[in-house]
């Protein structure tokens, strides 16, 4: 059967009206109560993953995460979500995430776990390291210059450049405008010069 969207429409009005025509909404009704979000609490937020700041409805009860879903009232997403906002809420409910850093000394087999105040000690450590080994304060360049008799000649100079070619940093979908600019401010204070951002990972 054909349907048009006028059909269509019509159909669903009909739909909608049989509830004032006797036909019984209680089992309807019932199983509605028994919603596992039925009386949560709901809280709007903003996706985590890519810049584009989708809309988030987040259920909890208990202190719990019970639910996540697009937000139709949000101008951007109007309550849609792409694959990796849609599974949000595996975040926060997943036994196999990972909560705490873990390390594989050089040769070592197995990853073993370690304190966060160790890793983050040992990442200071790590950058401080190679930012000294590979700083470079200055650069040569060759440039154009006019020599004495009026003509250009070719002459190495050397500049300020304040760079490591050491460290480089790429950027992920985890993290917001915001956080983005302050971690620009921060890379670029170190010297790095290969900064990348991918939203997508």
């Amino acid at each position: 059967m054909n349907v048009s969207r006028r059909n269509f429409l019509k159909l669903s009005g009909g739909t909608l009206a049989l509830g004032s025509l006797g036909v019984n909404l209680d089992p309807v009704k019932a199983y509605a109560q028994t919603l596992r979000i039925k009386n949560a609490k709901e809280t709007l937020t903003i996706c985590p993953y890519c810049s584009v700041g989708c809309g988030i409805i987040v259920h909890t009860a208990n202190g719990k995460v019970i639910n996540t879903e697009g937000d139709p009232d949000h101008p951007i997403n109007e309550g849609t979500l792409c694959s990796k906002g849609a599974s949000l809420y595996q975040i926060i409910n997943n036994p196999t995430r990972l909560t705490r850093p873990r390390y594989r000394a050089p040769g070592a087999a197995e990853w073993k776990e370690v304190e966060w105040d160790w890793a983050l000690d040992e990442i200071a450590k790590r950058i401080k390291q190679a930012r000294d080994k590979t700083f470079k304060a200055t650069s040569k360049f060759k440039v154009k210059e006019k020599g004495p008799d009026g003509k250009e000649v070719e002459v190495e100079k050397d500049f300020v450049v304040n760079r490591t070619d050491g460290i480089a940093h790429v950027g992920s979908a985890n993290i917001d405008n915001e956080e983005c600019y302050m971690l620009q401010k921060l890379l670029r204070s170190w010297g790095l010069v290969y900064i990348e951002h991918q939203a997508r990972i």
